[in-house]
């Protein structure tokens, strides 16, 4: 059974993605269980940004949990926009700040946590 969401990305082959930093392509559905609280995890093993001092790249896994209210971000969508950080410039704790407050924007959770593991690198001298 199919339904009808105002999804664009999903199924969708055309998708172009995204080089710079990128909210807009979030999109939602509807929670269809509202009344219940529990987890929807998400976790992106290749998230990359640039650190904002050398210019290069950073890694990390990214984990985002969260206890839906009215809406729930659809996936592909989510995975588009952590990869439109590959060429943001930030440092780990602000792109974990920046990825956090736009998922609220986006759908006023329950709760929400985002952390990131990052890779460590050589210091800057």
């Amino acid at each position: 059974m199919r339904e009808d969401l105002d999804l664009n990305l999903l199924g969708n082959q055309n998708v172009k993605y995204p080089f710079s930093y990128a909210p807009e392509v979030l999109e939602t559905f509807d929670n269809k269980h509202p009344d219940n609280d529990y987890f929807v995890k998400f976790n992106c093993p290749e998230f990359t940004s640039l650190c904002p001092i050398t210019s290069q790249p950073d890694f990390a896994t990214i984990y985002i949990s969260y206890i839906p209210d009215k809406k729930m971000v659809e996936s592909k969508s989510l995975k588009l926009y952590l990869f439109s950080f590959r060429n943001h410039g930030d440092f780990h704790e602000d792109c974990m700040n920046i990825i956090m407050k736009d998922l609220i924007k986006l759908m006023d959770p329950k709760y929400i946590e985002v952390w990131g593991k990052f890779t460590p690198r050589g210091e800057y001298l």
